[in-house]
C-alpha cells in the first residue's frame, strides 16, 4: 500500500468501485419484460434481491480491500480476480435486463462464478475467502434461475 494512503482511503476506493458496479443494477431494472418471463416457482420475491445484493456488495468491497492490503497494494492474482468478478457482475444486469439476452447473461454468470472461485482460491486473507462464500452461493442460485429462463 502507498505509504501516504490510509487504509480508510483504500477502503473508500473499493466501496466506490462496488457502488459503481451496483449502479448497473439500478440502470437496468427488471421491468415489464422480466415480469412477462416464465419463471420457476422457486424465484424469490423482488425484495429479496435488493436485501441480498446490498449485503453481498458490502462483503465484496470489504473482501477486495482486505486482499489489496494483504498484497501491499499490488495487483496480484486475487486482486485481478476481484476486479474481473466486479466487471462480470456489472455486465450481467446490462446483458439480462438491458439487452434481454438471457443466454449471454448465463455465460456471463458462469464466468462470474469462475472469477469468484478464482478469488477464493488465490486470496491470502481467510476472512476475504469466507466473505465470498455467500456470494458464490448466491451467484450459483442466480445462475440456476437464469438457466431456468433460457427458453423464454
Amino acid at each position: 500500500m502507498n505509504e501516504r494512503q490510509s487504509p480508510g482511503t483504500s477502503l473508500a476506493i473499493f466501496a466506490a468501485l462496488v457502488i459503481a458496479a451496483a449502479l448497473t443494477g439500478m440502470l437496468f431494472q427488471p421491468g415489464e419484460w422480466y415480469a412477462s418471463l416464465d419463471k420457476p416457482s422457486w424465484t424469490p420475491p423482488a425484495a429479496a434481491f435488493g436485501i441480498a445484493w446490498t449485503l453481498l456488495y458490502i462483503a465484496i468491497a470489504f473482501a477486495g480491500w482486505l486482499e489489496w492490503r494483504g498484497a501491499e497494494g499490488r495487483a496480484d492474482s486475487a486482486v485481478i480476480a476481484w476486479g474481473a468478478q466486479l466487471i462480470l457482475n456489472a455486465a450481467w444486469s446490462w446483458l439480462f435486463f438491458g439487452l434481454h439476452r438471457i443466454g449471454l447473461a448465463f455465460i456471463d454468470i458462469l464466468l462470474l462464478l469462475i472469477a469468484i472461485i478464482a478469488f477464493m482460491i488465490t486470496a491470502r486473507s481467510r476472512i476475504a475467502r469466507w466473505l465470498f462464500l455467500p456470494y458464490a452461493l448466491w451467484v450459483t442460485f442466480a445462475g440456476a434461475l437464469n438457466f431456468s429462463m433460457l427458453n423464454n
